[in-house]
């Protein structure tokens, strides 16, 4: 069960549900966000009496969650929650696509990046300052200095930017230099220390699922996050390990509709990890959309053959163009806006 309190709900207001809670046998576990407080209810709710709590002050609703998951579930909702970045909404209506290259290499890149970005119709950049890579020789990316180059060229072109973190030490840096997006990768889905640390910040996360996690792990990780206060959390399906070598990852659109009827939050695709080359990204992209995903999260470069990592999966600006068109008719007849 949760106890969502009266947007600017009081200290006072607050204890006195805690205290309640607690006379009643059960723990209470508090998440504040930036507009509402949230108090779930842990231990044997057959002994809370609803009505009891109903009436304190500031208190706004009591909902029953059967999941695990509670302040992430959908149950108790009529409809989607929407994550605002820089006031860009994630869910909704309106479909966002995210672009930019695999890894942040120059600030003539980055220009040229944010430039083709803003062409395509798209709101948000993305690139990698620090690249997790499965050998420790392969490039690691360029660290604090890509994260200047890529605030600089969006900051000119209007754009927030999603980038990846990757070690807790750095959450400081990231919140520094105006991050407004942070990714958490797939190796990274069940660090739950950094899912904690980013918790406790209100900066929107894009929560990449594992490379071999089930729905309800994916799920539970994103409860780290909110628990500790962030409810600013975007689910990312960017393909899962299986037998099958054809593509890099599969694409799990199924996902999407189950995502949609299990959480409130809001659900993008990576297209570009999932298959692992350009060719492929279209297709993956329009199967997203049309599956119901709020979003895209899509690979590209100026000039893919020099791209520094992950090149064969790249669009150039033109491709991406292409694509644009055809989301726009899919979100068109879905009775949506891109």
């Amino acid at each position: 069960m949760i106890i969502i309190m009266t947007p600017g709900a009081s200290d006072v207001s607050i204890a006195a549900v805690t205290q309640r809670l607690e006379t009643m046998g059960l723990k209470a576990h508090l998440s504040r966000g930036i507009h509402q407080t949230v108090i779930g209810a842990i231990g044997d709710e057959r002994r809370i009496n609803e009505t009891g709590l109903e009436a304190l002050p500031e208190v706004d609703r009591i909902v029953r969650v059967m999941r695990p998951y509670k302040f992430v579930s959908r149950e108790g909702r009529d409809h989607g929650s929407v994550v605002e970045v820089c006031g860009i909404p994630v869910g909704g209506q309106q479909i966002q696509v995210i672009a930019g290259p695999c890894s942040v290499e120059t600030p003539a890149q980055m220009e040229e990046v944010a430039t083709a970005v803003v062409a395509a119709g798209c709101r948000m950049m993305r690139g990698g300052a620090f690249k997790p890579r499965t050998s420790p020789y392969a490039f690691q990316g360029v660290g604090v200095e890509g994260l200047v180059m890529m605030k600089e060229a969006a900051k000119r072109h209007g754009l927030p930017i999603v980038t990846e973190l990757l070690d807790v030490r750095m959450l400081d840096t990231f919140l520094e230099y105006g991050v407004d997006v942070i990714q958490i990768g797939t190796r990274n889905m069940q660090n739950f220390e950094l899912l904690k640390e980013v918790g406790r910040t209100h900066t929107p996360v894009v929560l990449k699922r594992g490379f071999s996690a089930t729905i309800s792990e994916w799920l539970m990780a994103a409860e780290y996050i909110a628990a500790a206060g962030n409810h600013n959390i975007i689910f990312c399906e960017r393909g899962v390990r299986s037998f099958e070598d054809a593509y890099r990852n599969m694409l799990d659109v199924t996902a999407v509709p189950v995502l949609k009827r299990e959480t409130h939050l809001p659900v993008i695709i990576d297209p570009s990890h999932a298959g692992g080359k350009a060719w492929m990204v279209p297709a993956l992209a329009r199967a997203a959309i049309a599956a119901g995903a709020d979003g895209l999260l899509v690979e590209m470069h100026p000039r893919p053959v020099e791209a520094w990592s992950d090149a064969d999966q790249a669009l150039s600006p033109t491709e991406l163009n292409a694509l644009m068109v055809e989301l726009r008719g899919i979100a068109t007849v879905l009775g949506r806006t891109l």
